[in-house]
C-alpha cells in the first residue's frame, strides 16, 4: 500500500486516484479475497417478498443458495460524493491537508464507480453548497469531477445540515451517498438530516476524516492556537487541556457513531496517515454486508473518463 505521504507528492489527482485503485486490485488479486465478489457479477442475494420468478433455479441447484438475477436498475448504481470543504479541514500536521485527504479519497471512489459503469456526483460544502455536479456517468463527466475536487477550497464553518438536505431533495431514484468529513461541526440535527435519505432507501457510507494529532493532542508547549472556523486565537497549555479535550473529542464521535448505528449507515474513522486502499477496501466491504454489491471488472481499471 502507498503511503499517503508519498501518494499527495503526485500533483494530479486523477493519476493519484489510479495509483491507488490500481494498487488496490494488485492487492486484492494477491490476497486471499481474490474473487470474493465474482459471483455477484449478475446476481443479488433473494429477500423476503421477492418475486419467486426471478429466482435462478439452476443457480440453486448448483449452490443451495438463492439469488435473484438482477435488473438494469439495480446494476447501475448513482452515487453522490459530499465532501466537507470547511476550514477545519485546513488543518494537516503532516505536510498535507485533511482536505486534499479527502479530495483524493473522494476522486479515487469516483474514479473506482466510474470505471464500474456508475454514475458519480459531487457536492463540495462548508457553511453553504460551494459546488454541485449531478450523478452522471457519461464521456468527460469523470474529468469534471476531479477539476472540481482539485479547485482549492472557499473555506467558511461546517453546515452539515445544509448539503444533506439538499442531496434528499435532488435524488429521485434510490443511491449512495458517501459523506466525507472531519465531523468537527455541531451534530444536534445530524440523525433527522440523515434519516432523510435513509428513510427512502439510499445508501449512506459515512468517512469521518481526522488528523492524527487531532486524537492525540499530543503537543508539547503551551501555545497560541487558531481556530481556523471563527479565526480566534486561543492560548492553551496541552497539559492542562489534553485529558478534558479527548473526553469531548471522544463523547462528540462516539455520537455521531452512535447515530450512524441506529440508522444503519456505514460509519469509517480514517486518519490522514492511513493509505487510502484501506478506505476502498472498507468501502467495498460495507456494501457487501449491506447486500448492495458492486460490479467488478476482470483486472485493473483502465484510464480515460
Amino acid at each position: 500500500m502507498i503511503d499517503p505521504q508519498t501518494l499527495m507528492a503526485i500533483k494530479n489527482l486523477e493519476l493519484r486516484a489510479r495509483t491507488v485503485v490500481e494498487g488496490f486490485w494488485s492487492g486484492i488479486h494477491r490476497s486471499p479475497y481474490h474473487g470474493f465478489s465474482v459471483e455477484f457479477t449478475e446476481y443479488r442475494s433473494y429477500s423476503p417478498g421477492d418475486d419467486l420468478r426471478y429466482l435462478d433455479w439452476k443457480l440453486l441447484a448448483r449452490s443451495d443458495r438463492l439469488y435473484i438475477k438482477k435488473f438494469e436498475d439495480e446494476t447501475n448504481l448513482r452515487c453522490h460524493l459530499l465532501s466537507d470543504n470547511s476550514r477545519s479541514m485546513l488543518f494537516g500536521s503532516r505536510g498535507y491537508t485533511k482536505a486534499e485527504y479527502a479530495n483524493t479519497l473522494a476522486a479515487t471512489l469516483a474514479y473506482f464507480l466510474y470505471q464500474q459503469g456508475d454514475g458519480v456526483g459531487l457536492m463540495k460544502f462548508d457553511q453553504e453548497i460551494r459546488e454541485y455536479l449531478p450523478a452522471r456517468h457519461r464521456h468527460g463527466h469523470l474529468r469534471h469531477v476531479m477539476q472540481a475536487l482539485e479547485r482549492e477550497p472557499e473555506g467558511g464553518s461546517t453546515d452539515l445540515g445544509s448539503p444533506l438536505r439538499k442531496i434528499a431533495e435532488l435524488m429521485r431514484r434510490r443511491g449512495l451517498v458517501i459523506l466525507l468529513t472531519d465531523l468537527l461541526a455541531p451534530i444536534d440535527d445530524l440523525e433527522h438530516d440523515l434519516a432523510l435519505l435513509t428513510s427512502v432507501g439510499h445508501e449512506v457510507i459515512l468517512f469521518q476524516l481526522l488528523d492524527p494529532a487531532e486524537l492525540t493532542f499530543d503537543f508539547d508547549q503551551s501555545t497560541q492556537f487558531v481556530d481556523l472556523e471563527s479565526g480566534k486565537d486561543v492560548f492553551i497549555d496541552p497539559h492542562q487541556a489534553r485529558d478534558d479535550y479527548k473526553r469531548r473529542f471522544n463523547a462528540h464521535t462516539e455520537a455521531a457513531e452512535l447515530v450512524c448505528r441506529k440508522l444503519g449507515i456505514s460509519y469509517r474513522r480514517f486518519t490522514t496517515d492511513q493509505p487510502l486502499e484501506l478506505a476502498v477496501y472498507d468501502f467495498l466491504k460495507a456494501r457487501l454486508r449491506n447486500g448492495r454489491l458492486i460490479r467488478r471488472n476482470a483486472g485493473p481499471a483502465g484510464g480515460g473518463s
